[in-house]
C-alpha cells in the first residue's frame, strides 16, 4: 500500500476501465468501508450509497449523464445521494442545506481515494440527469443524486492535469 501522499498524488478520472476484469467484492466493500470512515456532520453520515454492478442498471445511470461516455466501460458505479432530512432533524436548514451535501460529496472523495489504494481507478461524474438517476435506482424522494463515481481496473493512465499555483490558492492570515 501506498502511503496518503503517494495516494492521492496516484488519482487520476479514469474514463475507460479494463474490459474483462470484474472488481472483487471485496474491493468493493473496502471502498464502502472508508466511505463510510469519512468525516460527517454531527456524525450523522447524511448520506446514502448505491454500487450499481448490473449491467441494465449500468446503462441507465450512463443514460443519465449529459457525456455518456463519462462512465466508461465501469464494472462498478457508485452513486452518493445526500440525506437532507437526516441532517436538517440536528442542524435545521444548514443542516439540509449544506451538511448533507457535504456529507456525501466527502464520503464520495474518501472512496476515490480508497479505489486508489486497492489499485482501482475512478471518475467522478457530476453532470447527470438526477431525476433519471433517482428513478433507475428508486431513489427515495427524501434523498438527492449528488455524484456518480465509475470505478474498475484501469485501461488508461491519463496525464497529470496541471493544478494552479498554491500561492494563488492560499490566503494566509
Amino acid at each position: 500500500m501506498w502511503d496518503f501522499f503517494e495516494t492521492v498524488r496516484h488519482r487520476h478520472s479514469i474514463r475507460q476501465y479494463q474490459p474483462d476484469m470484474p472488481v472483487e467484492p471485496e474491493k468493493i466493500s473496502a471502498v464502502i468501508e472508508m466511505a463510510c470512515a469519512a468525516p460527517s456532520a454531527g456524525g450523522l453520515q447524511a448520506y446514502q450509497i448505491y454500487a450499481i454492478q448490473k449491467p441494465e442498471l449500468r446503462q441507465k445511470i450512463t443514460n443519465a449523464c449529459t457525456d455518456i461516455a463519462c462512465l466508461g466501460n465501469a464494472p462498478v458505479v457508485l452513486c452518493f445521494c445526500s440525506h437532507p432530512k437526516r441532517a436538517s432533524e440536528r442542524f435545521g436548514e444548514r443542516g439540509r442545506n449544506l451538511y448533507a451535501l457535504q456529507d456525501a460529496t466527502i464520503a464520495a472523495a474518501y472512496a476515490q481515494l480508497a479505489a486508489v489504494s486497492v489499485g482501482l481507478g475512478s471518475n467522478w461524474v457530476g453532470d447527470f440527469d438526477e431525476g433519471a438517476v433517482r428513478v433507475a435506482l428508486e431513489v427515495p424522494e427524501d434523498c438527492r443524486p449528488i455524484a456518480l463515481i465509475s470505478m474498475g481496473y484501469p485501461a488508461e493512465i491519463p496525464a497529470q492535469t496541471a493544478r494552479r499555483p498554491i500561492r494563488e490558492i492560499l490566503h494566509s492570515l
